[in-house]
Formats: structure tokens, C-alpha cells, sequence
């Protein structure tokens, strides 16, 4: 008897221990999965649809996401069927080339990846497990939900979202098919829709049987209607009309939404920034309104912001609060043009000069350097026209960011390739701070930091690539040299050497 009640306290206590340790396992299990070059094309290759961060593990918003990102991956991987979330570290030398290949250029980025990897999207959802779930659940279903009822209908559209619906007499067709196919372009931040039937539809004609595409919205007029079912057209119309007459840019969270869209926007974009409490704050933002409804249509955007919660805006433009109310106009060859401290009687005039070319282009410089005596010229943008484009010398310049570490372990380097030149007059190593200075980027294409470029005297611009090393920015200058130059440079050389052979005998003496 005593036995038999031993024998059943061990099963209790087996059976404990086993409990703990599954629980112990459960609660230890990564969702996440971790790729790295040695399984990330025969995994992608296995899935329909995956979800691939780009991270490195010093990047402090990816050890911020890191949680968030495995709590959305356990419950993504309890769906049916189930989605996965992975991740790479593309800091890691043997990761590069994959990092490269999907043009990585900062931490932490978000792919989506469809069909093995065929089709590559960015993941522009939230940040936090559930808004992860939610965003990432509907990118994994169809592009354009299909509308058969007046309640999916409330669902879909709602009375704060943007949602382009389609409507068909048949799903089929050269319409519907230019549809769906913006439908899976646009996807990661648009949402679509489509529909046989009007009379499901909240707003607009009832009666229309298509095709057409009605844009719902929650500001302006509603809705709008577009029969142009042309891909460049219907793309066009749903961008446009997706942002609002004045995108308004203050604390409200509901507006950043529209923010970023204006931004992404490829119009020119006209931007009045205001203290929303001042006295004029009103006369000005009527007046702004004004101005937008008469250029609508002519591939203009309009944005007005609150100074005090436009900082970094009015910081990536080079812009004082002293400046404020202020109009600036970014062209899409980012160009910039400014009115500081506008007064409302000045709007439509200066717009008008604008229009029609008379107002000169606004600069992003810091101040030319009274001294400029380091190895490595300091370079801004009111002195690039002088000691680059124009100075008929070989220019090596870096674009680098005050808080970049990169470029921080490069500029000893930097310093050394200087010095290695000094005897060259032909030859200049100079730097310029892109956060604080505009850059033509017709140019020069400075997408992270540091960027490097060498323009030649005879005003050939060569990207460099190579390793950061002195003696590699060494070889790469000489090389890119126009040939008399670089003939010019060893009679330099030469001569130096000479000089020196010389002097040391004098000292022997």
C-alpha cells in the first residue's frame, strides 16, 4: 500500500517536473527565426510570404523593436496557416552581400517577401507587437478585399480611413486587372477594394455600374471619382487624392498619417509653418487654404504646420523659429525656396513670383569657415561651387553626419590621405556635414553615411567603394586623376624626394 502511494507521489512529482519544464521551454522558444548566409535563400525560397528584419545588434530602435517584434511573431505563428517573422544580422561580414542585394542602408529595415522571394516589398506598418499582427495579417492576405455586403462595406471603409474602391460590372477585364495590379503595388500603404454592386457603398452615385474607382476619405470632399483606368493615371489619382487640400502637420496622431504621405509625395510641395496659438495664426492658415484650392491640380502639395511641433522639420530645412510664420517650397529636384517671417498680404504675390520664376533658390549652408587650415578642407554648401565644381583640383570629399560612428573611425584616416597629398596642390580631401548643408543630388547621391566622391579637375564624379583604408583612397585618387595630373604629382614627388636627399646631406655636413 505504502509503495503504491510512493509510486503515485513520483508520478505527481514526474509529472510536475514535466509540466515545468514544458513550460519552461514555451516560455524560452524564439518565434522569431534567425537567418543568416548560410539559410536564407532555402528559407525564403520555402515560404509564400515571410517577414525579414534587417538588423544589428548595437542599433539601439532594434533592440527597442526586438520584443515587440517576438511577441508578434508568437502569436503570428499560431494563425492558419502560419506566418513567420525572421531576421538577419546585416551588420555581420558574412551577411553583407544579402544586406547589399536588398539595398539595406540603415537599422533596423523591414521586407516583406512574397512568392520565394520574387516579390520584395518595405514594411511600413507600426512598430509595436499588436499593430505588427494586424499590419502584417493584412499584407498577407489579398490585395483588394472584396465588398458583398453593406456591414463589410462599414468595415472597410469607415468614417476615418482612406480606402480606394473599385467598382465592376464583372471582376474581370482590362480595368479590373490595372486595379489590382496598383492594388498590389501600392499595398503596404494604401488600402483597396472592390465591389459589383454601388448601392453597398456609404457615399457617392448609387446607381454607377463601372468601372470606376471612388477614393473614400475623411476630410475635403468625402469621396472623389476617377473613370481613368490608365496604370500611370490611376496611380496618380490615388496618391493625390489620398492627401489632403492642406495636410495639417501638429500632435495630433491622426494627421501623421497624412504627414508622411505628403512626403512621400513626388509633387512640389509649398509648406507654411505658423505658431498655431499666435494672433495670425488663423488670417494666415485661411489665406494658405485660399491659395491651395486655386493651384489644386497643378502638382502642387500643401502643408501647414505648428512651428512648436515642427522642429525637426524646420531643423532638416536649416530654418530658425526667428524665421516663423515662414512659407519654404521644395521642388522635386530639391530645390528650396523661402519666405521668412510672410505676413498674409504677401502670400499670393510671392506664390505668383514663385510660379513664375522670379524668386531665388534658398540655400541649406552652414557659414564658410573664417580658418580652413585642417588637413581635411571643411566644405559647406555656399563654398561647394568654389572648392569643388569650380576649383580645377582633384577633390576626394566625404559626406558624413556629426553622429555617424562610421565616419568618426574614417576621419583619422581621412587626415592621413590629407597628408599623404599636401605636396600635391592638385589634390584636395574635404568633408562636408550633410545634415547641416544642401547637396545638388543631381549630383551626388548621398543616401548614409559616410558617402565618398572624387571629382576629377576635368569634372569626372567617381563614387567610391573601396576599403577604408589610406592606402586604398591613395590608389583610387591617383587612378581617377587626369593623366596630367597624375604625371604632374610624380614630378612632385620627385622634386620632393630630391629636396629632402638634399637637406639630409646639408644636416650630415
Amino acid at each position: 500500500m505504502a509503495s503504491n502511494g510512493f509510486a503515485m507521489l513520483s508520478i505527481l512529482v514526474l509529472s510536475s517536473l514535466l509540466a515545468s519544464s514544458i513550460r519552461s521551454e514555451e516560455a524560452t522558444k524564439e518565434f522569431v527565426l534567425t537567418l543568416d548566409h548560410s539559410n536564407f535563400t532555402d528559407t525564403i525560397n520555402k515560404h509564400d510570404f515571410i517577414v525579414v528584419e534587417f538588423y544589428a545588434p548595437w542599433c539601439g530602435h532594434c533592440k527597442s523593436l526586438a520584443p515587440e517584434y517576438e511577441k508578434a511573431a508568437a502569436e503570428l505563428s499560431s494563425q492558419s496557416p502560419p506566418i513567420f517573422l525572421a531576421k538577419i544580422d546585416a551588420s555581420e561580414e558574412s551577411n553583407k552581400g544579402i544586406a547589399n542585394e536588398y539595398k539595406i542602408q540603415g537599422f533596423p529595415t523591414i521586407k516583406i517577401l512574397r512568392n520565394g522571394g520574387k516579390s520584395v516589398q518595405d514594411y511600413n506598418g507600426p512598430r509595436e507587437a499588436p499593430g505588427i499582427v494586424t499590419y502584417v495579417k493584412k499584407q498577407s492576405g489579398p490585395a483588394s478585399a472584396e465588398i458583398k455586403s453593406a456591414d463589410v462595406a462599414g468595415e472597410v471603409i469607415g468614417e476615418k480611413n482612406v480606402v480606394a474602391v473599385g467598382v465592376f460590372p464583372k471582376l474581370s477585364g482590362e480595368e479590373f486587372d490595372s486595379f489590382v495590379a496598383l492594388a498590389e503595388k501600392l499595398r503596404a500603404d494604401y488600402d483597396f477594394a472592390h465591389t459589383l454592386d454601388a448601392k453597398l457603398l456609404p457615399r457617392g452615385d448609387s446607381s454607377v455600374a463601372g468601372p470606376v474607382v471612388r477614393l473614400f476619405k475623411p476630410f475635403d470632399e468625402l469621396f472623389v471619382d476617377s473613370k481613368d483606368f490608365n496604370g500611370e493615371a490611376l496611380e496618380k489619382f490615388v496618391k493625390e487624392s489620398s492627401i489632403p487640400l492642406v495636410t495639417v502637420f501638429d500632435k495630433d496622431p491622426s494627421n501623421h498619417p497624412y504627414v508622411a504621405k505628403f512626403f512621400d509625395s513626388p509633387a512640389t510641395k509649398v509648406m507654411m509653418f505658423v505658431n498655431f496659438t499666435g494672433e495670425t495664426a488663423e488670417s494666415l492658415k485661411s489665406k494658405f487654404r485660399e491659395i491651395a484650392t486655386s493651384y489644386k491640380g497643378q502638382d502642387l502639395a500643401f502643408l501647414v504646420g505648428d512651428a512648436e511641433n515642427s522642429q525637426g522639420a524646420l531643423q532638416y530645412f536649416g530654418l530658425e523659429e526667428s524665421q516663423v510664420p515662414l512659407i519654404i517650397i521644395q521642388t522635386p529636384d530639391s530645390k528650396k525656396y523661402l519666405k521668412a517671417n510672410v505676413v498674409v498680404d504677401q502670400i499670393e504675390s510671392w506664390m505668383k513670383d514663385f510660379k513664375d520664376g522670379k524668386v531665388a533658390a534658398h540655400k541649406k549652408s552652414q557659414p564658410i569657415p573664417a580658418e580652413n587650415n585642417e588637413p581635411v578642407k571643411v566644405v559647406v554648401a555656399e563654398s561647394l561651387d568654389d572648392m569643388v565644381f569650380n576649383s580645377g583640383k582633384n577633390v576626394l570629399i566625404e559626406f558624413y553626419a556629426p553622429w555617424c560612428g562610421h565616419c568618426q573611425k574614417l576621419a583619422p584616416i581621412l587626415d592621413e590621405v590629407a597628408l599623404s597629398f599636401q605636396n600635391d596642390p592638385s589634390v584636395i580631401v574635404a568633408k562636408l556635414d550633410a545634415t547641416a548643408n544642401d547637396i545638388p543630388s543631381d549630383t551626388f547621391d548621398v543616401k548614409g553615411f559616410p558617402t565618398i566622391y572624387f571629382r576629377s579637375a576635368d569634372g569626372k564624379v567617381v563614387l567610391y567603394d573601396g576599403s577604408r583604408t589610406k592606402e586604398d583612397f591613395i590608389s583610387f585618387v591617383e587612378k581617377n586623376k587626369p593623366v596630367s595630373h597624375r604625371e604632374e604629382s610624380s614630378t612632385t614627388v620627385r622634386s620632393g624626394e630630391h629636396k629632402t636627399e638634399e637637406s639630409a646631406a646639408k644636416d650630415e655636413l
